[in-house]
């Protein structure tokens, strides 16, 4: 996979949770968000539980609450599609501060919100404790098609090239006075994306030609064989199966 390419959702550190393999904490996270989505919306205590159940992970991590809060927010189109839903369900109404909204809206809304909530807050835990190198090394190690994993580590590795590249054009454009201030401009614009598709292009040919020269026939080499012990894979799944016990809970109380 090549070198460690660090994103800003990873929060470096040498926590417990940070230690384990990458591919026990994916299928631990995995485990853990089928769990709280076959979770009753009716039992809304049990959700209150799941977001004990991060916290406790969040500290065991030392990942700090306003860095997983911050991280929250792309989640918020969800959020305004949740927030719509009282106003357009059909069913059942009932009164709230002076406003007539659909009883069944009500509930998808909750159930938008909990569950959209705490499978991001689950995904930003993972991506803070696990570098992207890991995670393509814990995909490959779960047995993900080949093809996407190759995928995936290419977009990884060049996608900071494509915007450094749009970046230098960004700069040639305003050196030579040039300023977007309206749709005149959206042809220059255009010219500039259509240029930066032709680089990108040519530049995936050349690296691909680089690969074939040395050897590459469709599969990436393993350089390095991630493995995890019983007790590794006892510790990370110590999230999903506490939220299972509470998802059972929520099942028959």
């Amino acid at each position: 996979m090549g070198a460690g390419h660090a994103h800003k959702l990873y929060r470096h550190g040498h926590s417990p949770v940070h230690g384990l393999p990458p591919h026990t904490k994916l299928a631990a996270v995995f485990a853990f968000v089928v769990v709280v989505v076959s979770t009753p919306r009716e039992a809304m205590w049990a959700f209150g539980l799941y977001a004990v159940l991060l916290g406790v992970v969040a500290r065991v991590a030392r990942v700090p609450a306003g860095f997983v809060l911050k991280r929250l927010l792309i989640e918020v189109p969800f959020v305004a599609f949740a927030v719509l839903l009282p106003f357009v369900a059909e069913g059942e109404r009932v009164e709230v501060l002076g406003m007539s909204l659909s009883v069944s809206g009500l509930w998808g809304a909750w159930n938008v919100l909990a569950k959209g909530t705490l499978g991001v807050a689950a995904s930003v835990l993972l991506a803070s404790t696990t570098e992207l190198r890991e995670l393509l090394l814990g995909l490959q190690r779960l047995k993900l098609p080949p093809l996407l994993v190759q995928i995936a580590s290419f977009m990884i590795r060049y996608g900071d090239v494509i915007t450094d590249e749009m970046r230098r054009m960004r700069i040639a454009r305003e050196s030579r006075g040039f300023e977007a201030s309206g749709v005149r401009h959206w042809g220059v614009l255009a010219k500039s994306a259509g240029a930066l598709f032709i680089r990108s292009y040519e530049r995936g040919e050349r690296v691909h030609l680089a690969m074939v020269s040395r050897g590459y026939a469709g599969s990436m080499p393993v350089i390095d064989e991630v493995t995890a012990s019983r007790a590794q894979w006892t510790y990370a799944f110590a999230l999903p199966f506490a939220a299972l016990v509470v998802c059972l809970l929520g099942w028959t109380l």
